[in-house]
């Protein structure tokens, strides 16, 4: 086996840490991390398992309760990856120009950027799926003891997302298609089946209490956005990594089918389309793919960096890393300024960044309204966004509930509560539950970025009809 070359990685690892410390607070929170900030440490919730939450809560804990000790966690995560990714190449033979094309490409790489930007549940999970993709070519290639790593992590993984079992699904049938060696036969690898579950049955034996929330929560993101998913998909695979690396990642892809020393591993070539059809089918986001390719750009860096050993190739090669590197940045970085990006097509590109727009200008809007409502008893938003940046920047505010998701649990408000501002709630829908309802404003970021709040009322409702207890079940969400 190649050695481990740690120069390239490690400098990559500088300048990755560096781009997103130095941008991380550039705009706001994510309506995401807001959400995570607000909620109480417990096993599991209705929409995810606690370790997402849990990390940053951690970090805040230890840090500060800052935006910049909330995202610490992600770049950690995206740290570990374009190092698991390194070793994943180093597997397939990849020298020093091999892992320097790993390392670099992937610092600076479409989505794998954005996420090392943001907290969520999607950059943690593509820490555990690359670290499960290198012990399974580990497991494969070299030593089935290794299927141990592979439900260790498994077993992690499932406290922070459960797609890793779509993962380990579609890897089975093509272990199966591929009849690998090492594969379904050997009992280390039931032995890491056998680990994972043990590992995951606090949180497997949470959802199965609670009548399995997230199977409710995976039909409602179905229901609402799976139209939207199907479309985006296929062509967003292209742009994961980043459209002139796709020649990197499909050169892994086209290795594992074709080159005999890697038919031990075929089975991850297979696994993708498997991968690619249940989530079409199931309405899954774009992005549920991402761990698979990342490590076919890796394996995919082998041959491209043999392929390049001339002047000329190696001169083009470069360029290609350096033209994505550079339309990443732009696209998944708040390179450009907070009130100029709503006259790019930033935000249509990368949908976080209207999410990361408007909390303070959004909590000063409803804070004066609240001042024109002294006998306010609480404020009820539609969404858990607004509900974490109120929790977050408000000051002298009513006690603040959401029907959203697991702040569904936190509720009702207060029995006395006979008037409440409603934030983001048609006022259609509230004034069935009440004698009388008045909006009296609607909330504008100031800057032109279009979000899921901006042009929302906000609304002063008294002479609540019924109880609290009675209504608060119609106001639960899932999405």
């Amino acid at each position: 086996m190649r050695p481990l070359h740690r120069l390239h990685p490690t400098l990559a690892s500088l300048a990755l840490a560096a781009a997103l410390a130095l941008t991380g607070t550039r705009y706001d929170y994510h309506r995401d991390e807001l959400y995570f900030r607000m909620l109480d440490p417990a096993w599991g919730y209705v929409d995810q398992p606690p370790l997402t939450p849990l990390l940053g809560q951690a970090s805040i804990a230890l840090f500060g309760d800052t935006l910049w000790a909330l995202r610490l966690p992600s770049v950690l995560c995206m740290l570990g990856v374009l190092w698991l990714a390194v070793l994943v190449t180093r597997e397939f033979g990849g020298g020093r120009a091999a892992q320097a094309l790993c390392a670099w490409g992937l610092a600076f790489g479409g989505v794998a950027l954005a996420f090392g930007h943001t907290l969520s549940t999607a950059t943690v999970d593509l820490l555990v799926w690359v670290a499960v993709l290198l012990f399974v070519v580990r497991a494969l290639m070299r030593d089935p003891r290794w299927w141990l790593a592979v439900g260790a992590a498994t077993g992690i993984g499932l406290y922070n997302k459960h797609l890793i079992v779509l993962l380990l699904l579609s890897l089975a049938l093509g272990l199966l298609a591929a009849r690998s060696p090492n594969g379904l036969r050997s009992k280390w690898l039931w032995a890491g089946v056998a680990l994972a579950l043990v590992l995951g049955s606090p949180n497997l034996v949470y959802q199965a209490v609670n009548d399995w929330p997230q199977l409710e929560m995976a039909s409602a993101i179905g229901e609402t956005d799976g139209e939207e998913n199907r479309i985006l998909l296929l062509p967003f695979q292209f742009l994961l990594v980043g459209l002139f690396l796709v020649p990197v990642w499909f050169a892994g892809v086209w290795g594992l089918v074709r080159r005999t020393d890697w038919r031990p591993a075929r089975a991850l070539a297979i696994a993708y389309p498997v991968l690619l059809v249940i989530v079409l089918v199931t309405g899954g986001q774009f992005y549920y793919p991402m761990g698979l390719v990342i490590v076919f750009y890796a394996i995919g860096c082998a041959p491209v960096a043999a392929w390049a050993r001339g002047r000329g190739r190696r001169v083009l090669l470069v360029g290609a890393v350096a033209l994505n590197s550079a339309i990443s940045l732009v696209v998944a970085l708040p390179l450009i300024a907070v009130d100029e990006v709503g006259e790019t097509p930033i935000p249509d590109m990368n949908n976080s960044v209207p999410d990361q727009v408007g909390w303070q200008a959004y909590t000063d809007q409803v804070e004066a309204v609240v001042a024109d409502a002294p006998e306010a008893g609480a404020i009820v938003t539609a969404n858990y966004g607004e509900a974490g940046s109120l929790d977050r920047y408000g000051e002298d505010l009513p006690p603040v509930f959401s029907g959203h998701n697991a702040l569904h649990q936190y509720g009702p408000p207060p029995a006395d509560a006979d008037t409440v501002v409603f934030v983001g709630m048609p006022p259609g829908f509230v004034s069935g539950y009440f004698d009388e309802c008045v909006a009296e404003a609607e909330l504008d970021n100031g800057v032109g970025v279009d979000n899921e709040e901006q042009g929302v009322p906000v609304v002063v409702c008294t002479g609540l009809q019924g109880t609290w207890d009675e209504v608060w079940p119609d106001f639960r969400r899932f999405s």
